[in-house]
């Protein structure tokens, strides 16, 4: 039996990424220093990004359980999973919880990203091309994205890649997704993660982006997005 596509996902992340303590969600170690991102991503960028925003999102969402929005206990993923059967501070909240962990770990410096692995770069061609015409749409995708949101690649239902993007905190996992399937990679494309390095320069940042992007991790998620 086909099991959700949030489990594939999560099998991707680190075990205690989305650990829980006392039942609460707690913010993640972000897997490199604030600074080890640089130039491309600044160090008052990272440290406003992850220990700000993203820490809002596991505020909020423990407070939203805590006030009764969704049941505690459940797994992060259930949650996501299940999106739109809770009100939006679970939508909302959750989404931004999980996406984040899931960015920081699509990241590494530039000297540690490595590169894609021969059946993901085959992939790649078999669907764009070549990894510079995947790149173009990618970038594309993620600078149409119409006011808050991400860009993604995905496995989609059946098993081909496909860049596909989602408004707000919203990702493919969710039941009320347009298009569904496990992400292998993906970009934020909130103001919030470029305005103070790049202002309005949205597609400058996303072709930027490249430089320090972990290509071994990413190769890592598409073979594990192909075990079901």
């Amino acid at each position: 039996m086909k099991q959700p596509l949030a489990i594939f996902a999560l099998m991707t992340l680190p075990i205690a990424a989305f650990a829980q303590d006392d039942g609460a969600f707690t913010l993640p170690d972000l897997p490199y220093a604030t600074d080890a991102l640089e130039p491309m991503i600044s160090q008052e960028i990272m440290e406003l990004h992850h220990g700000e925003h993203h820490q809002s999102y596991v505020d909020n969402l423990n407070d939203a359980i805590s006030a009764g929005d969704a049941p505690s206990g459940l797994l992060i993923e259930e949650l996501v999973a299940n999106a739109g059967s809770y009100p939006d501070s679970i939508r909302n909240n959750a989404g931004g919880h999980w996406n984040h962990t899931f960015f920081w770990a699509t990241m590494a410096p530039a000297d540690e990203a490595g590169e894609m692995s021969d059946e993901f770069a085959t992939a790649i061609t078999a669907v764009y091309g070549s990894e510079e015409d995947f790149r173009t749409a990618f970038e594309e995708a993620g600078a149409d994205q119409f006011g808050s949101g991400w860009v993604w690649l995905i496995v989609n239902e059946q098993n081909e890649l496909e860049i596909t993007t989602t408004p707000n905190q919203d990702n493919p996992l969710m039941d009320i997704a347009e298009v569904n399937g496990t992400p292998v990679l993906g970009n934020d494309v909130w103001e919030h993660a470029y305005y103070l390095a790049y202002e309005n320069r949205r597609g400058e940042y996303l072709e930027s982006w490249w430089d320090v992007v972990n290509w071994d991790e990413v190769s890592k998620r598409y073979l594990a997005a192909l075990t079901d």
